[in-house]
């Protein structure tokens, strides 16, 4: 009982609960300015697993660094595009004369 890949399993799985929880709390008009707070906690991610990844001999490790890569960028850039979005939103249309 002491494999420690079982004791990551529980907990990625009681933390993905945890975070399931805490964004279906999450009321729809704060979502976009607390996705857009979260970028920067993804690009961070987008390092480390650049750090992971970075592996001269081919293994598990360098491959799931690699998929969190494309991932996290994924995420940061759809952040950065739905908040911008938000944004262009609130900005004063212009009157033409």
């Amino acid at each position: 009982m002491n494999d420690p890949t079982i004791a990551a399993l529980f907990i990625f799985v009681l933390a993905s609960f945890a975070g399931f929880e805490v964004i279906n709390k999450v009321p729809p008009t704060l979502h976009t300015p607390l996705m857009s707070g979260a970028n920067a906690i993804s690009g961070i991610a987008v390092l480390g697993a650049i750090v992971i990844a970075g592996d001269r001999e081919p293994s598990i490790t360098m491959i799931l660094g690699a998929i969190a890569i494309v991932l996290a960028t994924i995420n940061v850039v759809g952040g950065f595009l739905v908040t911008d979005r938000m944004l262009q939103m609130f900005k004063k249309k212009e009157v033409k004369a």
